[in-house]
C-alpha cells in the first residue's frame, strides 16, 4: 500500500503521515494525531516482529489507508447537524475483550436503510479510524451507519476477522427496530481488506442458529448489497494464475493475517497450520470468488488499473464470477489509479447510487 499517497513509507514515520495528512488537507492538530497513532502501530509491530522493521512500516502503510478511505486517524467526532453519534457500542465479545461499533444515524429522518462499514486496511482495524465525513453522503440520502471495528491484525488473523464481521451483522439485524433499520434491507462497504471483508458478507453469509442460547446469534448474516473499493477477491490467484497471496508474493509484509492456526487438543494449544494442502484450503475458504451462488447480494467494485498490491485483476475476475452466477454486479475502473487516490471519497456517491438502486425498492435485488 505504499502507492496511497505517493510517498515513501520507508522513510521517518512522522514525516510520511505528515505529508499524507497534508494530502487530506487536515489541520495540524488532526496531523499530530495521524503521526501518533503511527507511531503507536509501528511500535506495536516492531515488538511483534523484531527482526522485521520493513514489515512494520508496510503495515503501517494499512494504517495510514484508513486514513486515506475513512479520513483522519483519530479525529474528534464533534457534534454534527447531520447526524446523531452512539460511539463504542458493543456488539460482542470474545477471549475477555469487547468488539465494539458506532452508529451514525441521519436528524433528517432515516430511510429504514442500514450500512455497515468494515473499518479495516491490511485487516489492521482500530476505533481512531473512524470518521463520519466518509458517511455524509449516505446520511444525506437517509441511510444509518454502523461504522464495524473487528479484532485486529497481528493477534487475529482473517477466519477470526470474518467471524466478527458476521456478529456484527447479526447484532445490527437482532437490535434493527431499535436502529430504526429494516433487518432485510442491510448493505456493506469498505476499501481493500474491507472491501475483501464486505464481499466475503456479500458472498458467505451465514443462516442464524436456530437453538442459540445468544439470540443475536439466532440472526442471519446476509447483507443484500456490497460496494467496495479494490478488494482482494482470490488469494490464490492473485493478479494471474498460481499466484499464492497468502501472505506471500506482494502481500509478503501482511503475514499476520495469514498465520492460520488451530486447536492441538492433545496439548491444548493453537499450534501454526503447516500442511500446505490445510493453508490452501483455508485460502480457498477466504477467498469470495469461491462463495458466488445466484443468490448472493448485488456487488459493485471501484478499482484502480495501476493498482499492484491488490491488482485489478482481482475485480475483474469477481465480477466475471458474479456475472456467470448471474449476480448483479457492475466495475468502475479508475484510469492510472493505484491503491487509492486522493479524490477517493467523491465515489462514495456511486456506492450511494448502488445501495439507491438495491436497497430503496420494497422488494432488494438479491
Amino acid at each position: 500500500m505504499r502507492e496511497i499517497a505517493g510517498i515513501s513509507l520507508a522513510g521517518d514515520i512522522g514525516y510520511s503521515a505528515g505529508m499524507l495528512a497534508q494530502m487530506m488537507r487536515l489541520p495540524s492538530s488532526t496531523r499530530a494525531q495521524t503521526v501518533v497513532s503511527a507511531r503507536c502501530v509501528v511500535l506495536m509491530l516492531r515488538l511483534a516482529h523484531p527482526n522485521s522493521a520493513d514489515s512494520a512500516m508496510r503495515v503501517l502503510a494499512a494504517v495510514l489507508c484508513l486514513v486515506c478511505l475513512g479520513g483522519p486517524v483519530a479525529q474528534a467526532q464533534a457534534e454534527n447537524p447531520l447526524y446523531l453519534l452512539q460511539s463504542d457500542i458493543v456488539y460482542g465479545r470474545k477471549d475477555g475483550l469487547a468488539l465494539t461499533l458506532d452508529i451514525f444515524a441521519p436528524r433528517a429522518g432515516g430511510n429504514q436503510r442500514g450500512l455497515l462499514f468494515c473499518v479495516s486496511a491490511g485487516w489492521f482495524s482500530a476505533h481512531q479510524s473512524i470518521n463520519s465525513q466518509f458517511f455524509f453522503e449516505f446520511l444525506r440520502r437517509g441511510y444509518t451507519v454502523f461504522a464495524v471495528v473487528h479484532g485486529s491484525q497481528p493477534k487475529y488473523t482473517i477466519p477470526e476477522i470474518i467471524c466478527d464481521m458476521h456478529r456484527a451483522v447479526r447484532f445490527v439485524r437482532h437490535h434493527a427496530g431499535k436502529f430504526g433499520v429494516d433487518p432485510n434491507r442491510l448493505g456493506i462497504f469498505g476499501g481493500s481488506a474491507g472491501g475483501h471483508l464486505s464481499l466475503m458478507q456479500a458472498t458467505h453469509g451465514l443462516s442464524g442458529q436456530a437453538d442459540a442460547t445468544d439470540l443475536v446469534e439466532r440472526q442471519s448474516s446476509f447483507v443484500q448489497a456490497a460496494a467496495c473499493f479494490f478488494p482482494p477477491t482470490d488469494f490464490l490467484n492473485h493478479g494471474q494464475p498460481g499466484e499464492n497471496a497468502l501472505g506471500r508474493g506482494v502481500l509478503n509484509n501482511f503475514r499476520a493475517p495469514f498465520d492460520f492456526r488451530e486447536l492441538d487438543t492433545r496439548v491444548n494449544v493453537f499450534v501454526p497450520i503447516t500442511d500446505e494442502h490445510r493453508v490452501l484450503e483455508v485460502g480457498r475458504q477466504i477467498s469470495p470468488v469461491y462463495h458466488v451462488t445466484p443468490d448472493d447480494a448485488p456487488v459493485f467494485i471501484v478499482h484502480g488499473d495501476a493498482d499492484k498490491l491488490v491488482p485489478l485483476q482481482q475485480a475483474q475476475r469477481m465480477v466475471e464470477v458474479c456475472r456467470e452466477a448471474k449476480v448483479p454486479c457492475e466495475l468502475v475502473i479508475k484510469p492510472d489509479a493505484a491503491h487509492g487516490w486522493p479524490d477517493l471519497s467523491k465515489d462514495l456517491v456511486l456506492f450511494a447510487d448502488w445501495f439507491d438502486r438495491h436497497l430503496l425498492p420494497s422488494k432488494p435485488n438479491s
